[in-house]
C-alpha cells in the first residue's frame, strides 16, 4: 500500500488568481516525503458550493473555540441554538 497524503502547506494560505479564482496551495507528500506542492483553484461558484457542504457536513458537530464566525452557534428567539 503506498502512503499519498494531500494537505495544505504550512504558513500559505487561500489567495485570488490571476483571473479572480480562488487558489489553495497544496502539498503533495508520499510515504512522508515532500513530492510536490499544487494549486487548487475554484471560481467562486465552486468555492461557494464546497463552503455549503462542508457546512452542511459539519453541522451536526459543535465548533471548536477557534473556529471562524460562520461556524459560531446563531442564537433564535424562543432559546433554541443551532450550529
Amino acid at each position: 500500500m503506498t502512503d499519498w497524503q494531500i494537505g495544505p502547506v504550512p504558513g500559505r494560505g487561500l489567495r485570488r488568481g490571476k483571473g479572480g479564482e480562488l487558489a489553495l496551495p497544496l502539498q503533495i507528500l508520499h510515504g512522508g516525503q515532500h513530492c510536490a506542492i499544487a494549486e487548487l483553484e475554484l471560481t467562486s461558484a465552486e468555492a461557494e458550493s464546497l463552503h455549503a457542504t462542508l457546512c452542511y457536513a459539519l453541522s451536526e458537530q459543535p465548533p471548536p473555540p477557534d473556529a471562524p464566525e460562520c461556524r459560531q452557534p446563531v442564537r433564535y428567539p424562543g432559546g433554541r441554538q443551532r450550529y
